[in-house]
């Protein structure tokens, strides 16, 4: 019975930990490195992330600085910007890669909020769908005989307990970000 619920309580950190690394590719119209995580660039014909073939850094609040170890890396890395869904037009000036963030206006805000907002429904639908899981597992082993009536009452308890604190959890995340969002 503990395993299922120290098995959930792993599962749902790991939804939780998803749902932070999708907050931090939304584009907030401050530089961040995160919103390059998901681009691959064909470096020697091998899709590598640019944080692994460049310092990334942040020159201040809207422009990020993209400075590759290898020079002759910098087509690829530009090419590999404009194909993605970022929407930032790169400034090559053959050493460097420039990567300036626009201000963003009031729909697009709106509309982030919105994603947002889609993105802690979805974690909590995965939070729920981890809960009914369990559920089922200790359902099974009462059927079997190998727990009682009263170790599911307290299991259902604490399942339920861990299930509202993690969805406490994203709401507070849901929160932060669509606060930083509406601000910027």
């Amino acid at each position: 019975m503990k395993d299922v619920l120290n098995n959930s309580k792993t599962k749902m950190e790991k939804t939780l930990s998803v749902l932070g690394s999708d907050f931090a590719a939304i584009r907030a119209g401050r530089a961040n490195p995160a919103v390059l995580d998901r681009i691959a660039v064909d470096y020697y014909g091998t899709p590598t992330p640019i944080n692994q073939m460049a310092a990334v850094s942040v020159q201040d609040a809207r422009v990020l600085v993209i400075q590759p170890w290898d020079k002759s890396s910098l087509k690829s890395i530009e090419k590999a910007i404009q194909a993605s869904d970022l929407g930032i037009n790169p400034s090559n000036d053959g050493s460097v890669i420039r990567l300036t963030f626009p201000q963003l206006n009031e729909e697009r805000r709106k509309e982030l909020s919105k994603d947002i907002k889609k993105l802690g429904e979805d974690s909590k639908v995965a939070i729920r769908s981890i809960r009914r899981d369990a559920n089922d597992k200790i359902k099974a082993m009462k059927k079997d005989g190998d727990i009682t009536e009263d170790d599911v009452k307290q299991f259902d308890k604490d399942i339920q307990k861990l299930t509202d604190k993690y969805i406490g959890l994203i709401d507070d995340a849901v929160a932060v970000k669509e606060k930083e969002i509406l601000s910027v």
